[in-house]
């Protein structure tokens, strides 16, 4: 069982990218899918929810209006498009997926968790 972020790198502040989220040894469909963030010395943030039909989605007040979170539940894949990108977006990108058909919000209740993309927005 194993979640992979993918999609990162460096970009100019204003770029965009899409990370990936895809999964193996289970499926995402039941799951809940969140984005959560590390910037350097701070706490990990969440970023985006994605419930597992899709239906719902929330967004943290920083990013709204730039991300959009989707998912490919035949792929197996959830993404993360990041449009006008800011410096204070850099940090690791992690996804996590919990079963149900609820959308989660807090870090504690992720089963399970990807390993990591750095996302790195220059000024």
């Amino acid at each position: 069982v194993q979640l992979q972020a993918s999609g990162g790198g460096l970009v100019q502040a204003g770029g965009s990218l899409r990370l990936s989220c895809s999964a193996s040894g289970f499926s995402l469909d039941y799951h809940c899918i969140g984005w959560f963030r590390q910037a350097p010395g701070k706490d990990r943030e969440g970023v985006s929810f994605i419930s597992s039909s899709g239906g719902t989605t929330h967004y943290s007040d920083s990013v709204k209006g730039r991300f959009t979170i989707s998912r490919d539940n035949a792929g197996n894949t959830v993404y993360l498009l990041m449009n006008n990108l800011k410096p204070e977006d850099t940090a690791i990108y992690f996804c996590a997926a919990k079963f149900g058909d609820g959308i989660y919000y807090y870090l504690d209740e992720y089963s399970y968790w990807g390993q990591g993309t750095l996302v790195t927005v220059s000024s």
